[in-house]
């Protein structure tokens, strides 16, 4: 069985990436690993995005804040997806992968930017995990052995515009 590496990208790689890393290792089946980074990393994991994926059963050990310059690095895992998970990241010079992944673009809003009271912080961060768990679900069922770089390329842009 082919595994599939899968490095999720945002800019402080503290919640949206963190998020879709732990998603991906826990329902991806053994078929994908999950790998997430920053372009400008915030140095922590989110204390909601900790919480959230606790309450929810998600492993988060291992779970820490690291610039993408990690997975450019010759020693790095060879990625067959590359996912920018926000617009700043997707807007930015992205190092030379290895491999030429196929990329794609998953925008989801910023929970961290979220102002308010707690329970708009937490229904921000909840709203977040919602439409990342449904765009991991699909990418877990795509038929990848039976899809071309062109059609895959495809699937994925269209699971980015999947809503929760």
């Amino acid at each position: 069985m082919t595994l599939f590496n899968v490095l999720f990208l945002c800019t402080g790689n503290s919640a949206r990436s963190i998020m879709a890393e732990a998603i991906l290792n826990q329902i991806g089946g053994g078929r994908f690993r999950g790998h997430s980074a920053g372009s400008h990393p915030a140095g922590r994991v989110n204390p909601h995005a900790l919480e959230l994926l606790e309450r929810n059963r998600y492993r988060t050990d291992g779970l820490r804040s690291k610039n993408w310059d990690e997975f450019a690095r010759p020693d790095a895992p060879q990625m067959n997806f590359v996912l920018t998970v926000c617009d700043k990241a997707a807007g930015e010079v992205c190092p030379i992968w290895p491999g030429q992944p196929i990329s794609a673009h998953w925008g989801v809003p910023d929970p961290v930017e979220v102002k308010g009271d707690e329970q708009a912080i937490q229904r921000a961060f909840a709203d977040t995990f919602i439409t990342l768990s449904r765009r991991v679900a699909l990418l877990v069922n795509l038929p990848i052995d039976k899809l071309d770089k062109l059609a895959l390329q495809n699937e994925l842009r269209i699971i980015g515009q999947t809503k929760a």
